[in-house]
């Protein structure tokens, strides 16, 4: 077996099936969970005909670059999202199954193997990251997201000997959990260290598309090396996904694009891996693209979500309402972010994600910046999301 296997640790799920293993939520509740950010929005109207229409595409494999109309698709999102020039759909997209498996894909195809490697990435972050490094044979390097920064990068923070050895660094951006968004400003300087450096940089950009109906709309990686001067987007790849944006998380549909010269080395390696969109899954990913209806109605769905349960939580924990994204980051009462999740499932039915368990502990300094908080997924649907606010709030009163 692989022994860099042994590295890796319990996913943030497992760890909470594990704390709540000796409790049983109340019989007389029906249980409401916040843990996983899992969309539970209504499907787009067009997926269904779509996919109905495009059915006999079973009958062919699909490619490892993905049908010219959806990379055109695609390419042409970008453009009009990001007020980008022409992106070369043939050699700056690459459709992906899902971004999931892109994330972890990347580290594998770019990281050359070498004593001191690192990727570096945010603290707290998607844990894809940190195993994606691992079995790359590189060693995590985490900055933390700290509230003090209003939960932004501090990469001044960062020592010159980690930058001498960083290959590949992992955004968030809005960033999972805190929904803070890094401006186009600071991901020019990123990519200034980046070009010093020599590293790449991996945006996942996954929910670029939740922000409020009446806000900006958060900056984009390619946008900001587009208005530096970087028009080949050097050293810049992305990642976006139909999962958030349009509710299809069971589609498994998304892209990375950016750097023409590393998409073509990183298709090289998805020749091997697989993963290549089934031609169905590509029909109505294309009309995913093409449609931003179906993405305003769900971020005003979000919105009155968030409009109708910060204020009811206010009143027994520190809570505000994200700039992007669908999760709350509150810090609990007792800074115990693990008896709080016990206390709401064993006594309210309610489930939230501890935030230590997104987080990794300097081993330094013991600091974790998870801890002490917890992550809510605002998805179900609005009186789902506002009884639960209700019974954390009955609960701690």
């Amino acid at each position: 077996m692989n022994p860099r296997l042994d590295r890796l640790q319990p996913y943030p799920f497992e760890r909470l099936r594990r704390l709540f293993a000796d409790l049983q939520p109340p019989a007389d509740r029906e249980p409401i969970a916040l843990s996983i950010g899992e969309p539970r929005h209504a499907l787009p109207d067009f997926v269904e005909p779509v996919l109905r229409a495009s059915l006999q595409g079973f009958n062919h494999y699909p490619t490892t670059r993905g049908e010219p109309a959806l990379r055109e698709s695609i390419a042409a999102w970008l453009q009009r999202r990001f007020d980008l020039g022409n992106v070369d759909a043939e050699r700056q997209v690459l459709p992906v199954s899902g971004t999931r498996e892109a994330l972890f894909a990347i580290a594998q195809a770019v990281v050359a193997e070498k004593p001191g490697a690192r990727v570096l990435m945010p603290n707290p972050f998607y844990q894809i990251y940190e195993g994606a490094a691992l079995l790359a044979g590189a060693a995590p390097a985490f900055y933390d997201l700290a509230p003090e920064n209003g939960y932004l990068p501090d990469f001044s923070a960062v020592d010159a000997a980690t930058w001498e050895d960083v290959q590949l660094v992992y955004i968030c951006n809005p960033g999972n959990p805190a929904g803070a968004c890094m401006s186009e400003a600071a991901m020019q300087d990123l990519i200034r260290l980046a070009e010093r450096h020599d590293f790449i940089i991996a945006a996942d950009e996954c929910y670029s598309e939740i922000y409020h109906p009446d806000g900006e709309p958060p900056a984009g990686l390619l946008g900001a090396a587009a208005r530096m001067g970087n028009a080949a987007f050097d050293r810049c790849i992305v990642f976006h996904s139909l999962s958030k944006r349009s509710n299809l998380p069971g589609l498994r549909s998304g892209f990375v694009a950016g750097d023409a010269a590393l998409l073509d080395r990183f298709a090289l390696y998805r020749t091997y891996h697989g993963c290549t969109l089934p031609p169905p899954t590509q029909a109505v990913s294309r009309a995913a693209w093409s449609d931003e209806a179906h993405v305003a109605e769900n971020r005003a769905l979000y919105a009155e979500k968030f409009a109708a349960v910060v204020p009811i939580l206010e009143s027994v924990i520190e809570v505000r309402a994200p700039a992007a994204g669908f999760y709350l980051w509150p810090r609990v009462p007792d800074g115990d972010d693990e008896g709080f999740a016990r206390r709401l499932y064993g006594e309210a039915g309610v489930t939230v994600l501890p935030g230590r368990y997104l987080s990794r502990t300097d081993p330094e300094t013991g600091h974790n910046p998870g801890a002490g908080h917890v992550r809510m997924a605002l998805v179900a649907a609005p009186a789902a999301c506002i009884e639960a606010a209700e019974r954390i709030t009955a609960l701690y009163r």
